[in-house]
């Protein structure tokens, strides 16, 4: 049981996270979401730190697992890279924010423990997004001469910042047109 109420936790800590804002949400606010008083937060999360670094750790390890799966699909480079762009899109839904994005947001605010993570959580983003680039060039399906580190902070910026303009808009259909028009001009 400790298991799933932990589960729960983290989950609902992501909701308030992604739609309210670290800063904002508080261990009363997840109390009355879940159920549960105060004190069995506690138990399983003593800080609020220690939430949010469980929170970002296990989001952390299913977004891994999304890229690797990924990663693993046999399609061309530019259809992988849509599809990572879905996770953005996908991300949006019930009002919410891409975590990596509602904790940058907030990152003044973060404990230094957080803000690493949040580091490296980016960093784990523009690996990727190197890795496929580089997978792409060598197949002949993206440009020879493209800087590789420089395409990929390009395509996260353009990412995180229609996912701000589509949360705005509550219109998650801006995220694709504005990769695609960026990935044209990396193509062979």
């Amino acid at each position: 049981m400790a298991a799933d109420t932990k589960s729960t936790l983290l989950a609902e800590a992501e909701h308030l996270v992604c739609t309210v804002g670290y800063a904002v949400f508080s261990f009363a606010d997840l109390s009355e979401r879940v159920g549960l008083r105060k004190a069995s937060i506690h138990h399983h999360f003593p800080t609020k730190e220690a939430l949010g670094n469980a929170l970002i750790d296990s989001y952390l390890e299913r977004f891994i697992a999304e890229l690797d799966a990924l990663s693993g699909r046999r399609m061309e480079t530019r259809s992988r890279l849509l599809a990572y762009g879905d996770f953005f899109a996908g991300a949006l839904s019930g009002g919410q924010m891409p975590l990596c994005g509602a904790l940058a947001a907030d990152a003044a605010y973060l404990p230094a423990s957080m803000q690493q993570r949040v580091e490296k959580f980016f960093k784990v983003h523009l690996d990727w997004l190197e890795q496929e680039l580089r997978r792409g060039v060598a197949k002949g399906e993206v440009r020879s001469d493209l800087k590789v580190s420089r395409a990929a902070l390009q395509i996260l910026s353009a990412l995180q910042g229609s996912s701000i303009v589509a949360w705005a808009l509550k219109d998650p259909s801006v995220i694709r047109p504005t990769l695609r028009a960026l990935l044209d001009g990396f193509e062979a």
